[in-house]
């Protein structure tokens, strides 16, 4: 039984169910109403992609919430196959989390499902469909159903002059064969909320500001570098969550799935590119204007300086890490099955849903050790909960709080957490590919 499978039964046992007494009810309006349906993106002009989204845009409304107090959020599915809303990083109930692994139900053709929960923690969420991929490299995290959910704080200094956010995503996704012969999706086309390069409304900015770039990599399983010429870069936030040690970079990294918050000093006149660091990437799409008042003339791109990606630059070092009640030792493998084949993934030697579970009991701490076999980098992330990277290959760190992080190729990361939102949590690489065949797990409270 693969993914799919699982899925679908999931979502028979539950099909005809009253949501209502076992999830809640409320009665009147919703909050928000998201709306999943087909749309033809024009991402260049006369350049569309047929995808799925949610109101008819490319990213999703964004979506501002104080924390702490209650939502309700009605979807309606006008597609042809079950969908499925998740809302990553909230500490939320499973059954609400947009998880079918979890016991979160599928939203059938024409259904209509209504989430209701109270966002937190505080700080840059995001929401996106959790369905099954497998082969069809037109459903999924490939498609446009993705967008930004800010929980507000109750206490924001708002040291800055403008927020934007944006948001990043990879399109025309085929089949390509990778380092060891087996396949892994490639791209065509990139864009920034949903534009190539060139092709967008420019940032308008002004000297002198201090400008928040809230940025969300909503890739399918691209890892991006994006640096602002002639800028430099300081990272505030990762996930949604303060960084201990605020520090200055020329690029930045994200996997799929991850979020950061970077300050940026308006102070050198002029248009200039925001994009990937990598030429053929930006020559994609991958890119957008920011353009100063009263500045004539064509967008600039300078190259950064060389950049090495380090989380530990943004957390505390030496300072004494909280030992934890429990190791979970969490080994990752593929498996090649030959040329032209996806391979399929293993944690601890299994394939999901034939994992074992990880058992939990609330109120104690635990430590994933994920050891990566393969010489993928892994975007890992779990579900519901914050976690705490405690060790990148051997070396300690403490303070830096985040839900997705990137484990190298042949190397180990440890993270910590407490269990402290009893119900069932996935725990997957977000590389949808790898998430679809096997690289994932449940974590269960006794």
């Amino acid at each position: 039984m693969n993914r799919r499978t699982f899925i679908a039964q999931a979502g028979a046992a539950l099909a005809g169910a009253t949501f209502a007494p076992r999830f809640g009810w409320a009665e009147g309006p919703p909050d928000v109403s998201l709306e999943i349906a087909s749309l033809d993106l024009e991402i260049a002009p006369g350049k569309l992609i047929h995808t799925v989204a949610y109101n008819g845009r490319v990213p999703g409304p964004l979506i501002r919430w104080p924390e702490g107090k209650p939502i309700v959020i009605d979807v309606l599915n006008r597609t042809t196959v079950p969908e499925i809303v998740h809302w990553h990083g909230f500490e939320i109930p499973s059954e609400m989390d947009g998880a079918a692994e979890e016991g979160s139900p599928m939203i059938p053709p024409g259904g209509q499902f209504r989430y209701i929960f109270t966002p937190r923690p505080a700080g840059f969420r995001w929401y996106h469909t959790h369905a099954f991929a497998g082969h069809d490299l037109k459903r999924g995290t490939y498609t446009g159903q993705f967008g930004c959910f800010y929980i507000k704080p109750n206490t924001d200094p708002g040291a800055y002059d403008q927020e934007i956010f944006l948001t990043l995503h990879d399109w025309n996704p085929y089949l390509a064969a990778g380092a060891d012969s087996s396949m892994d999706a490639a791209y065509d086309d990139s864009t920034i909320d949903g534009r190539m390069l060139g092709y967008a409304d420019p940032v308008k900015v002004r000297e002198g500001q201090r400008v928040l770039l809230r940025v969300l990599n909503a890739s399918a399983s691209m890892i991006h570098w994006l640096a602002l010429a002639g800028h430099e870069l300081t990272v505030i936030a990762m996930d949604g969550n303060p960084v201990p040690v605020r520090a200055s970079t020329s690029a930045i990294r994200l996997g799929p799935a991850e979020r950061i918050d970077v300050l940026v000093t308006m102070n050198r006149p002029g248009i200039w590119i925001l994009g990937e660091t990598r030429e053929q990437m930006r020559e994609s799409g991958m890119g957008i204007v920011i353009e100063y008042a009263n500045q004539p003339g064509k967008p600039r791109w300078i190259e950064p300086p060389e950049t090495l990606w380090d989380y530990r630059r943004f957390a505390r070092p030496q300072a004494t890490i909280q030992q934890p009640d429990h190791v979970v030792p969490l080994r990752f493998e593929s498996k090649f099955h030959g040329q032209g084949a996806l391979a399929t993934w293993t944690i601890n030697g299994r394939s999901f849903p034939h994992t074992d579970d990880i058992m939990l009991k609330e109120g104690q701490r635990y430590r994933l050790q994920m050891i990566n076999r393969s010489a993928d980098d892994h975007p890992l992330h779990l579900h519901r909960h914050t976690f705490e990277v405690t060790s990148i290959n051997s070396q300690p760190l403490s303070g830096l709080n985040k839900d997705v992080v990137i484990v190298p190729g042949n190397g180990k990361m440890e993270a910590d957490f407490t269990a402290s939102n009893p119900g069932a949590t996935l725990f997957h690489c977000h590389n949808q590919t790898h998430m679809d065949f096997g690289f994932m797990t449940l974590l269960r409270y006794a």
